[in-house]
């Protein structure tokens, strides 16, 4: 039963796309009605605790489960889900809403078929149709080439990440015969090292960590609304996702732990600080999500992962809505650069609105993202005296950019919007916002004791002080905003990794890849091209042959008997008439054996002649279709991986029959 939760958006998804587009009402209806039919459903599948599972064959199974974690997730992702597709609707110009509203559905689906694996190839193949996904959405707006060459740059990142995925699932596999979560309680040694920071590899590049922060600034060139799914409820929350719901089975690793809090508490303070010097209002956004997720992974690695999942609960309410108002904002504006914003006045429910999830971002009690920012802080106290302190900081950042980007962006100012939004989307950014107010629910202690999960105990001075840096933190973003004329320094791009990036990774990758092309053509190519020079080469051998042995025979029969015909006139011992019945029959060999030439010459030749050459051209041809298929493009490596899929598919299922 549960297989029906990611599959219905995904079908679903699959048939709006199909069938092409038309009216933006129609198509937001059935896209909304798609999401709230799914939401129904994951609520109904927590409510009954549904399970799945599909028997492949050789050992490979399906397994769906839902757990407390996850089946909070499940909730969430279509909750989101449906205000970000109805805004798409509304808001989304250009071609392809049809396309677009599919593929978001699709993604909804590959989100969903993530949270609900129960097995490493569950999670896989949802965590690689999300990657497909990304890169189409990135680029939905394919005509802008910068909007393609951003969908690969975000679909080569996030691949490299999933090659630790790809390592644990091997790694599980090798020592335990089999991909269930429940399997890696049995890993021991290298093959549950080797899982462990595979997967936190993975959950790193997907969340922006680290190294792989830079993608989420490229995903910015594709729709407002792209972003806000992406960032909220789907790809990036499935890093920290992916950590919490592996926990159990991972934290024992020997230095697990210690890396996951580094991780996210260096990424956390570096993408506050990204934050707070970007002019960019969605690249500012992109910037605190990758801080936010760094929190989580802090939660995960000082041993609660319930409080990282509930952060990432109340991230999604309040990180969507504000996606959604960039939108607005950047639509009206022309541009997206925070300084050319302002529409405080002229767009006063969307300002409004925009306030309440932008304290929310900067954790302000009563509200929820401030309860759940608390208690990563007080987890992170307990831990260590300093680490809670960093997490502190890092909350004081929060705060610093979410006061700045809603000043910028909506705060006093006399801009003209050159378009106001429509009702639909401010009724979609309401909708999210009510969620993001209605978990302020969680500061009370009766909703609290009915969390299925452990809290830490934070003292009454961690709190004042996490408090008190939060002010400072709002004093500061609003200061830095009355600032706005003064240049973005470069730092705000990712404190320089890109260019590290391209200087380091990139420009030596593509000199040895030219070095490799060389090469190829000189040795590789060179291998084919000599097989058919050297069957040319044997063809003509053959021809020579043919022409000087077998075709030589019967010319020499013709000659020698016509000569043999002319000799035989000479014979005067002959009789007139023997004479004559001679030269006769000479005659009739002459020409018997004149024909048997004729016969054996063309298809002799055309055997002897096309065995060589056939050959060469096989060769030729084989060698141009094997060039053919490396390409280096996205969507013909998912046509080639799709097309292999389906056949591993079919095989898995009908193999045992």
């Amino acid at each position: 039963m549960l297989f029906a939760l990611p599959l219905f958006p995904a079908l679903a998804g699959l048939a709006i796309w199909a069938q092409g587009d038309g009216s933006r009402l129609r198509l937001g209806l059935i896209a909304g009605g798609t999401a709230v039919v799914t939401l129904a459903l994951a609520v109904l599948a927590a409510a009954e605790g549904w399970q799945g599972s599909f028997v492949w064959g050789a050992g490979l199974e399906l397994r769906l489960a839902l757990t407390p974690l996850s089946a909070a997730v499940a909730i969430t992702v279509p909750v989101v889900a449906l205000a970000v597709l109805v805004f798409a609707a509304a808001h989304e110009e250009g071609r392809g809403p049809a396309r677009l509203l599919g593929l978001m559905l699709i993604f909804t689906g590959a989100m969903l078929l993530t949270v609900t694996a129960a097995d490493l190839l569950s999670l896989l193949i949802g965590w690689e149709v999300m990657g497909f996904c990304s890169w189409a959405l990135i680029g939905h707006l394919w005509r802008e080439r910068a909007n393609m060459a951003s969908g690969r740059y975000a679909f080569v990142t996030t691949r490299l990440g999933d090659l630790g995925l790809f390592i644990a699932l091997m790694a599980t596999w090798s020592g335990a015969g089999t991909l269930d979560y429940a399997a890696l309680g049995r890993l021991d040694g290298t093959a549950l090292a080797l899982t462990a920071f595979g997967v936190l590899v993975a959950a790193g590049a997907k969340a922006g960590q680290g190294p792989f922060a830079a993608w989420l600034f490229r995903a910015m060139d594709g729709p407002s609304s792209v972003s806000a799914l992406l960032h909220a409820a789907t790809m990036v929350a499935a890093g920290a996702y992916l950590l919490a719901r592996l926990h159990p089975w991972l934290s024992g690793v020997p230095g697990w732990s210690g890396t996951v809090i580094a991780l996210g508490l260096v990424t956390a303070l570096a993408g506050g600080a990204v934050a707070v010097m970007q002019g960019h209002a969605k690249k500012l956004l992109a910037a605190s999500t990758s801080a936010q997720l760094g929190l989580m992974f802090v939660a995960v690695g000082t041993g609660y992962p319930g409080i990282a999942a509930v952060h990432l609960v109340t991230h999604a309410a309040l990180k969507a809505p504000l996606f959604l108002s960039a939108g607005v904002a950047g639509k009206a504006a022309g541009t997206y650069r925070l300084r050319d914003m302002g529409f405080g006045r002229t767009l006063p429910w969307a300002a409004g609105l925009t306030a309440l999830a932008a304290l929310a971002l900067a954790a302000v009690p009563p509200l929820g993202a401030a309860w759940s920012k608390e208690q990563i802080a007080a987890a992170a106290s307990h831990q260590n005296l300093w680490l809670g302190l960093a997490v502190m900081v890092a909350g004081a950042l929060s705060a610093a950019y979410a006061a700045r980007f809603w000043w910028l962006a909506y705060g006093p100012g006399d801009a003209e919007p050159a378009a106001g939004p429509r009702w639909l989307e401010i009724a979609a950014l309401g909708a999210l916002v009510l969620a993001c107010a209605g978990l302020g629910l969680l500061w009370l202690p009766a909703v609290q004791d009915a969390l299925p999960i452990r809290l830490p105990e934070g003292t009454p001075l961690e709190i004042a002080a996490s408090l008190a840096l939060v002010a400072i933190g709002l004093l500061a973003g609003l200061t830095l905003a009355r600032r706005a004329d003064a240049p973005e320094p470069q730092a705000a791009d990712w404190l320089g990794l890109p260019a590290l990036i391209g200087h380091g990774i990139v420009v030596p990758f593509e000199r040895l890849a030219h070095l490799a092309a060389r090469a190829d053509d000189a040795v590789l190519d060179a291998i084919p091209r000599g097989a058919a020079w050297a069957a040319i080469r044997v063809a003509r051998g053959w021809r020579w042959l043919d022409r000087a042995g077998p075709d030589a025979v019967p010319r020499g029969a013709a000659g020698a008997t016509r000569m043999l015909a002319r000799g035989g006139r000479g014979f005067g011992g002959l009789a007139q008439a023997d004479q004559g019945a001679l030269d006769a029959a000479i005659w009739r060999i002459a020409d018997a054996t004149r024909a048997l030439a004729r016969l054996s010459d063309h298809p002799g030749e055309t055997l002897t002649d096309g065995l060589p050459e056939g050959a060469a051209r096989i060769t030729g041809r084989s060698g141009a279709d094997a060039r053919r298929l490396q390409t280096g493009l996205s969507h013909h490596y998912y046509a080639i991986f799709t097309i292999g899929a389906l056949l591993a598919i079919l095989f898995l299922i009908f193999g045992k029959l």
